[in-house]
């Protein structure tokens, strides 16, 4: 039983921890989103206007923080995501992908 509790509690800490591992602020990325990403994707990155648009929420927080340096970089071609990455530092980059990654999605299993 011991055992059993150790491992629960060491999950728990582990789920609870995840998004800290992403290094953003999900309150921050939040802010941002409201700014910059709402009008294409929905603030909470579930609700694109446009089935072109990708859903943000739930995906990987490392997965988006690339995706975004990408655009911003070049790498990734788009001239929308380029224009609205390009004035973002690292560190909002970093906080829309906290913020993205903790939102719930119909798509998948919610972690």
């Amino acid at each position: 039983m011991r055992t059993f509790l150790l491992a629960a509690a060491s999950v728990s800490l582990l789920s609870l921890s995840a998004n800290a591992w992403a290094g953003g602020n999900a309150a921050n990325g939040k802010a941002i989103s409201e700014k910059v990403c709402a009008a294409c994707h929905g603030v909470d990155g579930a609700k694109p206007i446009a089935p072109e648009n990708p859903i943000l929420a739930g995906q990987y927080a490392d997965y988006l923080e690339r995706a975004l340096a990408d655009y911003k970089s070049g790498k990734r071609k788009n001239p929308v995501m380029k224009a609205m990455v390009d004035p973002l530092k690292k560190k909002d980059l970093e906080d829309l992908a906290a913020w993205f990654s903790i939102q719930k999605s119909s798509l998948h299993f919610q972690r």
